[in-house]
């Protein structure tokens, strides 16, 4: 059985009991533990699980990894966010704008401003290359074709080269008890690189992923100034995110 095969079993197995362990799992494949833990590492990097200690457990709604088709999902609500982003950017500000869905639609918001982006998005750059007065810092390294985004160490290496007076960052998931989570070590190195060199840091992040733990811990609470969601957030996730010392700002 190749891996397209298992992967297909692995999923329907979750969508059938929720969560599994590895060892459920491989007498289910008939495949060994360690198979089956290389699997669910390389399936959780796909968006389509969450890896948990010893297991897997099923994601509600698959994210939908290409930066194509995650463009297109909540659009008006990830505009209302951008815009109030946005407005936190002032002329002569240096700023990182990673490769997410939502900070992509700052660019419209932008593009009177006079400012100097250092970004790993394709995306991003093509649409802020004829903006006159915004100078564009593309970081360097590994095309990751699906994601339209630089990824790599080299491209960490370049981002360590530079400092922000603010950093503006998507997230696969957040919450108390761990904090800022991501399906990719990829993006999550990135996104760490654009923390640690940044003044300030905003994370934007819909409703739905408020309250929600994907594959990769990488941030505490602590690394983000200011949190900025939708009206749509649950009052008590939000409220409990407050009582941790981060700052919500509600857009719209």
């Amino acid at each position: 059985m190749n891996f397209q095969e298992r992967k297909k079993k692995i999923l329907t197995a979750l969508d059938q009991a929720d969560s599994l362990s590895v060892f459920e799992l491989a007498e289910i494949l008939e495949a060994s533990p360690a198979t089956i833990r290389r699997d669910l590492g390389d399936i959780a990097e796909e968006g389509l699980l969450v890896r948990t200690h010893g297991g897997a457990m099923r994601i509600e709604n698959p994210v939908l990894t290409g930066f194509s088709e995650k463009s297109a999902v909540n659009n008006p609500v990830k505009e209302q966010i951008a815009e109030k982003a946005a407005s936190y950017v002032q002329d002569g500000d240096i700023i990182f704008l990673d490769c997410g869905s939502t900070v992509f639609q700052m660019c419209r918001f932008l593009k009177k401003k006079s400012i100097r982006v250092i970004t790993n998005s394709l995306p991003v750059l093509a649409e802020l290359i004829d903006v006159p007065s915004i100078q564009i810092n593309l970081i360097g390294g590994e095309l990751d074709k699906t994601r339209k985004a630089i990824h790599g160490d080299k491209a960490v290496q370049h981002i360590n080269g530079y400092h922000a007076h603010k950093a503006f960052i998507g997230v696969d998931g957040l919450s108390v008890e761990n904090g800022l989570t991501a399906h990719s070590e990829h993006e999550s190195s990135i996104t760490t690189a654009f923390i640690r060199n940044a003044g300030q840091v905003m994370l934007l992040c819909d409703a739905s992923k408020i309250g929600r733990d994907s594959y990769v811990k990488f941030a505490g609470l602590s690394s983000i100034h200011t949190l900025i969601t939708d009206p749509g957030a649950d009052a008590d996730k939000t409220g409990a995110l407050q009582q941790q010392g981060l700052r919500v700002e509600i857009a719209g």
